[in-house]
């Protein structure tokens, strides 16, 4: 049910399969069960243009979701700036991997429900994030998948 799908840059580094079952493992303590879910890998200049196209708005941004949940059902198409989430884990003094998993769930948790425009709510979606993280960690060290770009 999730696919990753690289458009205008390479397929980063991740296992595939270990992030769907992150991805699942998250939504579940939510509640939440997973539909199709893809995420679709870009660079500046494709997250600009969906955000001009789609949202109306003339900014980079370093994921965009599209909600398409039904009920307990989560399902979207996620589109994550590869060169955003790089320039953000320069910023944020993290690993790029680290800044990538955080975006990576971050959607998920929108699609969960929870916000981050709010009054309160990025703290409220920062500690949902970290709580994910941690849950990361704890996969069992498996075979990396192979990578293919798509």
């Amino acid at each position: 049910m999730i696919t990753f799908i690289a458009d205008s840059t390479e397929f980063p580094d991740i296992d595939r399969e270990a992030v769907s079952r992150w991805v699942t493992e998250v939504a579940g303590t939510y509640g939440r069960h997973i539909g199709p879910i893809s995420y679709i890998f870009c660079n500046d200049d494709k997250i600009l243009e969906v955000n001009r196209r789609f949202l109306a708005h003339d900014y980079y941004t370093d994921i965009i979701t599209f909600d398409y949940t039904s009920g307990r059902t989560i399902s979207g198409d996620l589109f994550i700036s590869l060169d955003t989430v790089g320039s953000n884990a320069q910023r944020q003094g993290v690993t790029y991997d680290e800044e990538l998993r955080r975006v990576i769930i971050h959607g998920i948790l929108h699609l969960c429900g929870i916000n981050d425009k709010g009054p309160g709510e990025r703290e409220i979606m920062e500690a949902a994030e970290n709580q994910a993280l941690s849950m990361f960690q704890q996969q069992p060290d498996d075979e990396p998948s192979v990578i293919q770009q798509c």
